[in-house]
């Protein structure tokens, strides 16, 4: 600062007034220009930390999630929360648990003793949490997460309607009995209570379908891989039974449905319909190509860093995000 202070010419609490935008002042034009001028010759930077003693921020956002590396929409989420911090001249730190708990808390007071503004506490499924007790008091967000009595704000999918949306594609069709869903809610013994998304799809799916006056002829509960859906729309199909549309939970069940089908001898959808959930690269992939709904991870991602600089308490409430339909080529009217 006293250096460029000394090359403009003007006193250092001039330079400091100019540099850091203050208009309070009365200063002339020509010493502005001379202030901004010889800082850029000069490579001078402000020192962001002093500066946050006097302003109590430091612009930094903190993200600390269970997976940011190993999983495919990870990505998304972080480039919608990282382009709205840039909007706001925020940096963003992305912190990573791989889902070690005890990790949680370490990570979080590693944030907090460098001053972040606030913390963005993300999972990359939605779930319910219990956030670590330092952020108790903190501005704080969750993002593909809740924690039913934590002060904070949410922000999720809207899988209820993303399961409408996917009984709507059928009803129009036509589609009122062989209707199969796949996948389910992922109840199994592992996970009694099945999970969010499972739980929110299928209650939209049943409502639509009642409203349709239709119905599901079954729900196969499995889990939710290629692997998983290649085995049980076999075994649906060795049972006798006749589909003429399935709902699978993940494109990825997706994938392994249309393996079976096309072993049996049945066409997509001429035959049999498939709508599915997610929107992963594959779903383009597949032909012809699967419909499906999408989970919107930039919007989220965005939507969630946006809350922070929300005036005043965050409070409590639950964003749910629209999931748009994918519409490709993989449903059609019911087969005869």
């Amino acid at each position: 600062m006293n250096d460029v202070a000394r090359s403009a010419g003007v006193s250092q609490t001039t330079a400091s007034f100019v540099l850091s935008g203050r208009t309070d002042m009365r200063i002339s034009e020509a010493s502005r220009a001379r202030v901004q001028e010889a800082a850029r010759a000069l490579g001078y930077r402000p020192n962001v930390t002093a500066r946050s003693l006097r302003t109590r921020t430091t612009q930094t956002i903190g993200l600390v999630s269970d997976a940011v590396t190993t999983t495919p929409f990870a990505g998304e989420a972080i480039r919608g929360a990282l382009e709205a911090a840039a909007v706001h001249d925020h940096l963003l730190f992305i912190t990573e648990t791989a889902g070690a708990e005890a990790a949680e808390s370490t990570l979080v007071n590693a944030l907090l003793d460098r001053q972040v503004d606030a913390v963005v506490l993300a999972s990359m499924y939605t779930r319910y949490i219990t956030p670590p007790r330092e952020l108790h008091g903190r501005r704080v967000v969750l993002l593909n997460c809740l924690a039913p009595g934590f002060a904070a704000p949410s922000v999720v999918p809207d899988e209820t309607e993303a399961g409408r949306a996917a009984a709507r594609l059928l009803t129009e069709r036509g589609h009122r009995t062989g209707i199969w869903a796949i996948g389910g809610h992922y109840a199994l013994p592992s996970n009694p209570e099945g999970n969010f998304a499972g739980n929110e799809r299928m209650r939209g799916l049943q409502e639509v379908l009642r409203e349709a006056r239709a119905s599901l002829d079954g729900v196969v509960e499995c889990e939710w891989n290629a692997e998983d859906g290649y085995r049980e729309t076999s075994r649906l199909l060795a049972s006798g039974e006749r589909p003429r549309a399935l709902v699978c939970s993940t494109d990825r069940l997706s994938f392994g449905a249309y393996q079976a089908l096309a072993e049996a001898g049945l066409s997509v959808p001429g035959d049999v319909s498939v709508v599915s959930f997610d929107d992963q690269d594959i779903a383009s992939w597949l032909r012809p190509g699967l419909t499906t709904v999408a989970l919107p991870h930039y919007e989220m991602g965005r939507r969630a860093v946006e809350l922070i600089f929300a005036d005043g308490p965050l409070g409590t409430d639950v964003h749910r995000v629209p999931m748009p339909v994918r519409e490709r080529g993989s449903v059609g009217s019911p087969g005869p």
